[in-house]
C-alpha cells in the first residue's frame, strides 16, 4: 500500500479551510496533518508536522501566504507549496513561483484538478490551472505588464501587502524579522516604483488593481 500524502491545510476562512479538509479525507491517497488560518501558524505546524504537501492561501491577516511560502521552504526544505486560492491575475503566481512555489490552483478547481495538482507537486512537478497558464503564456509572448505591481521585487511586494492591510512600520519590521530602517528604506522604494507619495496612495492604487478585496469580495470568499 503506497504511503499517503500528508497534506496541511492553510487557509484563513474557515469555510474553506474545513471544506478543503473534508474534500481530502474521502481520498485514501491523502491524509489531512493540520490546518492553520494564517501565514504564522503555516510556519510552526509545518516546522512541527513537516507535511509532503502545504495547500497555502495567499491573503491572510499577518504576513500572508508569499512570506510564509519563504520561510516554510527554507525552515522544511522537502515540502511542496500549492497554492490554492481565488487570485487570478499575473501577479501572485509570478511571485509565488518565484519564491518556490510547485503549484498554483483557484479555488474553483474541481477535486479531480485538485487531486492531480497535489500528486503532481508532491512528485515533484510543477502544476499551473490552465486559465492561470495561459494568462502567464500571454503576458511573457506579449511582454506586457498589465499592474504597476509587477515592477516589484518580491520583499517588495510583501511590505506593500502588508502596509495596505493596516500594519504599522514597526509591526510590519517584527513580522518579517527586518529593522524598521530597513522597513522604510522598502516603503520610499515602493512609492517611487509606483510614484506615489504615501500609504493612502498606495492602499487606493492596490484596490484598482484587486490587491486589496472590498468587505463584498471578503464576504463571498
Amino acid at each position: 500500500m503506497k504511503k499517503a500524502i500528508r497534506i496541511l491545510v492553510v487557509d484563513d476562512h474557515d469555510l474553506v479551510r474545513t471544506g478543503l479538509c473534508h474534500m481530502l479525507e474521502t481520498e485514501p491517497s491523502c491524509q489531512v496533518v493540520g490546518e492553520a488560518c494564517s501565514g504564522e501558524e503555516a510556519i510552526d505546524l509545518g516546522r512541527q508536522l513537516t507535511p509532503d504537501v502545504v495547500l497555502m492561501d495567499i491573503k491572510m491577516p499577518g504576513i500572508g501566504g508569499l512570506e510564509a511560502t519563504r520561510r516554510l521552504i527554507r525552515s522544511v526544505p522537502d515540502v511542496k507549496i500549492l497554492v490554492v486560492t481565488v487570485c487570478t491575475d499575473n501577479l501572485f503566481p509570478s511571485k509565488l513561483l518565484q519564491a518556490g512555489a510547485f503549484g498554483y490552483l483557484t479555488k474553483g478547481a474541481s477535486l479531480n484538478e485538485m487531486m492531480r495538482a497535489i500528486k503532481s507537486v508532491y512528485s515533484g512537478q510543477r502544476y499551473i490551472s490552465p486559465d492561470i497558464a495561459s494568462k502567464l503564456a500571454i503576458m511573457h509572448l506579449t511582454d506586457q505588464t498589465e499592474s504597476p505591481f509587477e515592477q516589484l521585487s518580491e520583499r517588495e511586494l510583501q511590505v506593500t501587502m502588508m502596509i495596505i492591510k493596516g500594519m504599522r512600520p514597526s509591526l510590519i519590521s517584527e513580522k518579517l524579522h527586518l529593522s524598521p530602517k530597513k522597513i522604510n528604506s522598502y516603503r520610499y522604494r515602493i512609492f517611487e516604483k509606483l510614484n506615489i507619495k504615501n500609504d493612502v496612495e498606495l492602499t487606493h492604487l492596490a484596490i484598482r488593481h484587486n490587491l486589496l478585496e472590498s468587505e463584498s469580495e471578503q464576504e463571498k470568499s
